[in-house]
């Protein structure tokens, strides 16, 4: 068996040392090339496993986000309904108006059939008036429950308000007696009126929500974020820092082997006397 190689101190200090800035280029290398400066449990335990932790919930809130993004939209679109609905329902108002300005029976009818069928529309608007298979204006509306947080404890639900032309709703029946008398043409009018108020009434509440709705969601995405900057703080690599200790490295390697060059070149001066 051979004889096992021996080597000088100053040779063996510094093969130690090129070994020693090897590993730490390979490991500035890494986070350069990764972002990170903590990448996994063994690098920082603490540091990954909190950074781990604001992930996660950062995640979690983006779940939030869109369910709350989400009901903003179910409910704009509640509210555009309550709009359109006033639309048609000023529009039967005309009618009885129109009707009640003239004497003509056969006027009178004739705006009656038109009222009638503003009505229907009404109806069937409200029934359209829909988002992702959730609708708060129809004959029998849903509610809307909405969280803000993880556990749910934190929430909002939004109730539905019936806008059909129903007694539970905004409670407007077609035009008594084909509008013939002057009296069924004032019920009308001021079931019309009350109708009006009753839609602007709705209209401002599921606005009120809308807003609630909208601050919680700036706020959601201002935290998700907050979480994904701190969780990046005790995770992410100064890259200007890593390039700079990178250069330094890569300059103390080259003076380790220069300096192992010069003790290897002493030693053969030594045994060039024998």
């Amino acid at each position: 068996m051979a004889d096992n190689v021996t080597l000088t101190a100053a040779v063996r200090s510094n093969l130690l040392t090129i070994q020693l800035t090897s590993s730490q280029i390979d490991s500035t290398q890494l986070k350069l090339a990764t972002g990170l400066k903590v990448s996994s449990a063994i690098d920082d335990a603490a540091a990954f496993f909190a950074a781990q932790g604001l992930n996660a919930r950062a995640s979690d809130l983006s779940g939030l986000r869109d369910n709350i993004d989400q009901a903003i939209s179910t409910v704009e679109a509640a509210i555009n309904g309550i709009d359109a609905i006033s639309e048609l329902v000023e529009q039967a108002k005309g009618l009885a108006v129109n009707a009640k300005a003239t004497s003509d029976t056969n006027e009178r009818s004739a705006l009656a059939v038109q009222f009638n069928s503003l009505l229907t529309q009404v109806d069937s608007l409200a029934n359209d008036a829909s988002f992702g298979g959730t609708n708060l204006v129809q004959g029998t509306p849903d509610n809307l429950t909405v969280n803000f947080n993880e556990d749910g404890s934190s929430n909002l639900t939004i109730t539905g308000v019936d806008t059909s032309t129903g007694t539970a709703g905004i409670n407007v029946s077609v035009a008594g007696n084909a509008f013939l008398n002057d009296s069924d043409i004032d019920t009308a009018i001021t079931v019309v009126n009350t109708a009006l108020t009753t839609l602007r009434t709705a209209a401002s509440t599921l606005g009120s929500n809308a807003s609630v709705l909208q601050t919680r969601l700036d706020f959601t995405s201002e935290l998700s974020n907050t979480l994904q900057e701190g969780a990046g703080k005790l995770t992410l690599a100064d890259l200007n820092e890593e390039s700079a200790n990178l250069l330094a490295l890569q300059t103390r390697q080259q003076l380790g082997i220069n300096s192992l060059s010069l003790a290897a070149q002493s030693e053969r001066s030594i045994l060039a006397l024998f």
